[in-house]
């Protein structure tokens, strides 16, 4: 056998020995969030922002269209210098717009900001409470199953997500 062979047996043979004895749990982060009444109030002010943002979005875009439409029509009639004052009102009307989009809706625009504003700290009560159910039950692992990485099966019995709502005071 060859020394190669023999290192992954060992290595096969211990990492097994460890699991034997280690407890695991999992939670659904996503059932836990929409069981706490400030995330959905949070989700739903959200939403009121966010349709707000994109009407206002929405109008300066249908602004600019109607400036192009209204262009295309007296195009014909316009002299030079004011075929290139329309072009420059079209196009900042349409730079508006995308400058609209990225300051509230950007990378770190005011939604992403405002988001982690409202959501970021429930995120945060409920990964302490995670941690404390972990903690407490001597879990080695607790999966949150929301993320939905490759579980393929779950035991009920190890859903420790009613926990974390009684650690949060929503049970």
């Amino acid at each position: 056998m060859s020394l190669k062979k023999i290192f992954i047996t060992v290595l096969v043979a211990l990492t097994a020995q460890t699991l034997i004895g280690q407890r695991f749990a999992y939670v659904d982060t996503r059932y836990i969030l929409n069981n706490i009444p400030a995330y959905e109030s949070a989700q739903e002010q959200l939403k009121i922002i966010m349709d707000e943002w994109q009407e206002e979005i929405s109008a300066v875009n249908d602004e600019a269209n109607r400036l192009i439409k209204l262009y295309e029509v007296e195009k014909i009639l316009l002299s030079e210098d004011l075929k290139k004052k329309r072009e420059e009102e079209i196009d900042d009307k349409q730079k508006e717009a995308k400058r609209l989009q990225d300051k509230y809706f950007g990378k770190n625009g005011s939604f992403f900001q405002k988001r982690q504003e409202l959501i970021k700290p429930i995120q945060d009560q409920v990964f302490n409470a995670i941690k404390d159910v972990g903690t407490e039950g001597n879990f080695a692992i607790v999966i949150d199953i929301a993320s939905g990485l490759g579980v393929v099966y779950n035991d009920p019995k190890y859903d420790k997500s009613e926990e974390v709502l009684q650690k949060l005071g929503y049970r």
